[in-house]
């Protein structure tokens, strides 16, 4: 049975197809645009798993099926492998109906979105998230980009796909340090949003890392629900948006500083949504209990809870330099969004005092990952 959750956002809303073996139906992409080409963008990693089966569903749909095979890995969401997307669609003779298929994790989706969004100002693209991590969260709400060196994500459009297909049968390849990374996103929607999902994720961690397809079904689910709610009231993160960005204000400060690749996202999003509780906790705005408990299930889920040492000298320094670059940041100054009581996020500003004691407490006396 497929479970089906809609993004609702006027002529730009889509469905998010969830189940066992819709990758390789014809019938799960019967109603995507249609057009004489279709391009497949993958990686080196998911190309060889999943690139023939998708191909062969789309060939009923499209007379001609081309693909491009990018490098994996978030060290290279950059120009140069964007680039490699426009040389195989312009190579292939692709016109303005052509439509772009992203089947990989959130580093392929995010650039295939971009891409989308710019070859001939715009043409249709379908997310077929394999991993975790891009299920529950950055297939879905359209945001698309690169990475600069100074920033994550700092490049980029607000683009949505015409349909988002998750594959749970995809989890069967994925390494444990990857399932890992994507529970990361999973954890982060109870403190925002709903507590009662955060006793429920308490209750099946051990079903969720042993990739019990039944639970995973659900955390995929009530993920994108969550999701789909938020985007729908604020679909260019004018304001409530913001709020899905929980621990990644210190999770992209390590990512960037450590090197693209080093720490998986969801890793940076682990240890940087216990620094965020800390950090609200400091501001008076939960107890240590709250803390605790939530450094204690992300700790169950495999991930890091203390951040990475960036500079010996300046550890601090290096953080809030980093993270003044983060796209909530306004005019210098670094907004963070904190937990305002369990199940309710706030974005606001902290004192650098504050947040440079909250660094200190929190970082690993040597590189942890």
């Amino acid at each position: 049975m497929t479970d089906t959750v809609h993004i609702d956002l006027g002529d730009r809303s889509y469905p998010i197809l969830i189940a066992s073996g819709l990758l390789a139906q014809a019938d799960t992409f019967a109603h995507c645009p249609k057009a004489s080409q279709a391009l497949i963008v993958s990686n080196e990693t998911v190309a060889p798993l999943y690139a023939r089966q998708l191909q062969a569903a789309l060939a009923p749909h499209y007379p001609k099926v081309e693909q491009v095979v990018l490098p994996d890995g978030e060290a290279h969401k950059n120009w140069t492998t964007l680039q490699g997307i426009f040389d195989a669609l312009m190579h292939n003779g692709a016109d303005r109906k052509t439509v772009l298929f992203a089947l990989g994790g959130g580093v392929v989706g995010d650039m295939t979105g971009f891409a989308a969004a710019s070859f001939m100002r715009g043409v249709p693209f379908v997310q077929v998230p394999t991993t975790l991590l891009s299920q529950v969260d950055s297939s879905v709400g359209g945001k698309t980009g690169i990475n600069h060196p100074l920033g994550k994500n700092m490049i980029g459009a607000f683009y949505q796909p015409q349909l988002v297909v998750c594959d749970l049968d995809t989890f069967d390849t994925l390494p444990a340090r990857e399932l890992s990374a994507g529970l990361a996103e999973v954890i982060k929607y109870g403190p925002i949003a709903d507590m009662a999902f955060m006793d429920w994720l308490e209750a099946e961690m051990p079903a969720l890392i042993a990739g019990d397809k039944r639970a995973l079904a659900h955390a995929v689910r009530r993920s994108c629900e969550i999701k789909a709610d938020v985007v729908s009231k604020d679909e260019r993160e004018a304001d409530l948006r913001a709020i899905l960005n929980f621990g990644h204000t210190f999770g992209h400060a390590i990512e960037a500083g450590m090197g693209y690749g080093v720490w998986l996202h969801g890793e940076g999003v682990g240890a940087g949504m216990v620094m965020a509780a800390e950090l609200s906790q400091r501001l008076g705005l939960v107890d240590a209990a709250f803390v605790r408990r939530l450094r204690a299930l992300v700790a169950r889920a495999g991930l890091p809870v203390r951040g990475a040492m960036l500079d010996s000298q300046d550890n601090a320094g290096r953080y809030l330099e980093l993270m003044r670059h983060d796209k909530k940041s306004q005019a210098g100054a670094i907004r963070f969004v904190l937990i305002d009581g369990p199940g309710k996020a706030v974005v606001r500003e902290a004192p650098d005092a504050l947040v440079r004691e909250v660094i200190d407490l929190c970082c690993a006396e040597a590189v942890q990952a």
